[in-house]
């Protein structure tokens, strides 16, 4: 797998990580793939795939199209492109393991579902994040329109309750590939009964990015019979470097081995 080292850890100055993992008392190696949000940056999972990295999975923790640079490296990107370039890193995972749980942050948990929907019997299991599939933002009604006359707008980063500690997110939200992956929403909220993995999803009880309404369209139309949800109570948006994350993580890897034991 490109850019896997035999190290404990390997991380690019961008926080990209990917661990070889070691092979379980079955001799079966478990691959864990992790995507991060919409403007942001590996940086805001790493510690998550560090922690799967330290319990023997081989993790992959990519930097999507457009991200990790500058804000303006994104702005010709599109939804289609960050999910192709996770489909890829998912193809190599698989080639190197005998099971792959995937997850992500805000949109990350949204291409992860996607990448479920698409590749259901592949898939040993989903984890997600706050994940983004609808909003009640009604400014966004107006994105049709602004996307053709302003490149980008301030951006809501830095979602964070824990004081201190910073997303490294992109200052603006460029408005094309904004409006890309709420076009793409359309199509995953259709296709949400096609996952059939097992599915542990947490969501912040006070988030200031995505709203209540995601986390209730995907659990009650996804087909999956082991889905649980997790209400974080100390933690905003980026849950993963919040006050929450050690119980992101740990449950993380309790899941992981359940599915694929």
């Amino acid at each position: 797998m490109a850019r896997v080292t035999n190290a404990p850890h390997a991380a690019s100055p961008h926080g990209t990580l990917y661990t070889d993992g070691v092979p379980g008392p079955d001799g079966r190696r478990i691959g864990v793939l992790l995507s991060h949000g919409f403007t942001g940056s590996p940086a805001s999972i790493v510690p998550w795939g560090r922690y799967l990295a330290d319990q023997g999975f081989a993790v992959a923790v990519p930097c999507l199209p457009g991200h990790g640079t500058t804000w303006q490296d994104m702005v010709p990107t599109r939804y289609d492109d960050y999910y192709a370039a996770l489909e890829r890193e998912f193809e190599t995972l698989k080639a190197r393991t005998d099971a792959v749980v995937v997850g992500g942050l805000s949109m990350g948990g949204c291409l992860t579902l996607t990448l479920a929907e698409r590749r259901a019997e592949e898939i040993a299991g989903l984890i997600m994040v706050n994940p983004a599939v609808a909003s009640t933002n009604k400014q966004l009604l107006l994105l049709p329109v602004m996307k053709h006359l302003v490149k980008a707008f301030p951006a809501i980063g830095n979602d964070i309750k824990k004081e201190g500690v910073v997303e490294h997110a992109y200052p603006k939200t460029p408005l094309k590939p904004l409006a890309s992956m709420l076009e793409a929403w359309k199509q995953i909220r259709a296709d949400l009964p096609k996952v059939t993995a097992p599915v542990l999803l947490f969501r912040s009880a006070d988030d200031h990015v995505v709203d209540p309404s995601s986390a209730r369209i995907i659990l009650s139309s996804i087909s999956s019979t082991d889905a649980s949800e997790r209400v974080l109570t100390e933690s905003y948006h980026v849950a993963t470097l919040d006050n929450d994350a050690e119980q992101i993580f740990s449950e993380s890897a309790e899941f992981i081995r359940k599915v694929t034991g």
